[in-house]
C-alpha cells in the first residue's frame, strides 16, 4: 500500500471509474422530473450568479 505523501504527489487519479457506466450516459432516469425541471427554468429562469455563495456573504 502507497503512503499518503506518495498517493498525494501523483497525478494519477485515486479512483479508477468503471468503462461500462457508459452505456447509460443517453439514458434519461427520470424523465418527469427533468421535463418539470425545464418547464421550471423555462417560467422563472436560472438564479442571478454572484462572487460568493449566499452562506459566505452573510458571515462577511
Amino acid at each position: 500500500m502507497k503512503s499518503v505523501e506518495e498517493l498525494n504527489s501523483t497525478k494519477v487519479p485515486i479512483v479508477i471509474i468503471d468503462k461500462r457506466l457508459n452505456k447509460s450516459d443517453d439514458i434519461v432516469l427520470f424523465p418527469v422530473k427533468v421535463e418539470k425541471a425545464k418547464d421550471t427554468i423555462a417560467k422563472i429562469g436560472l438564479p442571478k450568479s454572484s462572487d460568493k455563495p449566499e452562506i459566505l456573504r452573510t458571515r462577511i
